[in-house]
């Protein structure tokens, strides 16, 4: 039986080719076709998960791509699950170091740590909202980052550095790949942590990570292209906490 390929990461939007989607039950796993034609990642692998609430969400991520387009037109935008399920089976399940290399990065310059120097509103916000995750890191996992005012760079203590690794050691490959696109979007991995672990809401992330945003806002009124950044943000966050939910 052939496959049909999902689209690559290009910008450009390709013609819905497809009436139906649907779930194919693999024995213990489960996969996606579209007209009975099991789809498969642009690497060559099935889109095959073993969670089936997460094939239903892929199965219908599928059936409403195009759908309002004029032309029936998608792109991947429209498959923001398929993307994460993606990254899990052809970058994470094959080598997780990579991943994990990445994510430290943001560990050992979490935005967490780096608070403003000039006082007034902003700094206000990050003592009452910041400070709390801090000593959840401290608690929680065994991180005790140090925190710096202005741009001025911090060296966190190698062991703060050893357990945020160890959490990611200890993350699935589902949860790795969903941190790979929350992580980023907060300039945070404490807090990408916390939202793996189901105690950050979404809504308090993007609000944790936007503070500077929404003080310039409160300011200086309303701009575009920050309301822009925050909606990303918020997207990508939204994604991101679905898929670790879904694939559990």
């Amino acid at each position: 039986m052939s496959s049909r390929p999902v689209p690559g990461s290009s910008s450009g939007l390709k013609k819905r080719f497809w009436s139906e989607a649907s779930i194919v039950d693999e024995m213990e796993e489960f996969g996606v076709a579209l007209d009975g034609r099991p789809v498969r990642l642009p690497g060559g692998a099935p889109l095959r998960v073993s969670s089936r609430a997460l094939a239903e969400a892929l199965a219908e991520e599928w059936s409403r791509a195009g759908q309002d387009d004029v032309e029936k037109r998608f792109g991947p935008l429209d498959l923001p699950l398929t993307r994460i399920t993606g990254t899990m089976i052809e970058r994470v399940a094959p080598d997780r170091t990579h991943l994990i290399s990445t994510l430290m990065e943001y560990g050992k310059n979490d935005a967490l740590c780096y608070w403003t120097d000039e006082g007034g509103a902003l700094a206000e916000r990050q003592q009452a909202e910041l400070a709390p995750w801090l000593a959840w890191s401290a608690t929680r996992l065994g991180a005790n980052l140090v925190k710096t005012t202005g741009l001025m760079p911090v060296t966190q203590p190698q062991e703060a550095l050893e357990r945020l690794e160890a959490a990611l050691v200890a993350a699935s490959d589902s949860d790795l790949a969903g941190l790979g696109v929350a992580v980023p979007a907060l300039g945070s991995l404490v807090l990408g942590l916390a939202l793996m672990d189901g105690v950050l809401p979404v809504d308090d992330a993007v609000s944790l990570t936007t503070l500077d945003e929404q003080v310039q806002m409160a300011r200086w009124g309303e701009d575009s292209a920050l309301l822009d950044r925050i909606a990303t943000i918020a997207a990508d966050l939204s994604d991101a906490a679905r898929f670790m939910t879904l694939a559990r």
